[in-house]
């Protein structure tokens, strides 16, 4: 048993506690912060339930994986804010099961092929649902903004072309593009 003065010793060394300590879930995440839900993940996570009751196994799979995709992107920095960010995500998934579907088709992998390309099916039926603009209207738009720069230089800058289609008081402020798109067109047309 410790002595009188073991305890004074051990009680002068405590250090003083802050009069408010909030829970690790208070200061990390609040309501609050979150941010809007899109109107396509919504729709996601309610075919999730049907798919669920329907035991439809593959489309259950696919959205699974799609809904984890989002939740672990959340997480980040830059979290899914619209239906476009959720098209970036649809697109990346689309192309991994493509090149998985190629590489069964040389594997000679039939039933995993099939399965691969029953989920790009799926994919693309939620991608599609998205609107973005034509390639052909990007195009247009991004020509019609370099011949608009070329009057007055004879050379047109790639980093202000960009900066003039995709800034705050540019052409597509607050439309549904893909910038990457954007700046592919942009790298086409100045012949970078």
């Amino acid at each position: 048993m410790a002595s009188r003065s073991s305890l004074r010793l051990m009680t002068s060394f405590r250090l003083p506690l802050p009069s408010y300590r909030p829970c690790l879930r208070c200061l990390y995440s609040t309501v609050a912060d979150a941010p809007p839900a899109s109107p396509l993940l919504q729709k996601l996570k309610s075919d999730l339930k049907a798919a669920l009751k329907a035991k439809d196994k593959n489309r259950l799979n696919v959205l699974r994986a799609v809904l984890a995709e989002t939740t672990n992107l959340n997480k980040t920095s830059n979290p899914i804010s619209s239906d476009l960010d959720l098209l970036l995500v649809l697109r990346k998934k689309v192309k991994a099961s493509k090149t998985a579907c190629e590489e069964f088709a040389a594997a000679n992998r039939d039933d995993l092929k099939d399965k691969e390309q029953a989920q790009i099916a799926v994919l693309e039926e939620y991608a599609g649902q998205v609107d973005v603009m034509a390639p052909e209207q990007l195009r247009e738009i991004v020509v019609k903004k370099i011949e608009e720069m070329k009057i007055g230089n004879d050379k047109v800058n790639k980093n202000a072309a960009i900066k003039a289609l995709l800034g705050p008081s540019g052409e597509f402020q607050g439309k549904d593009i893909y910038k990457g798109d954007v700046v592919r067109i942009v790298n086409e047309v100045l012949g970078k």
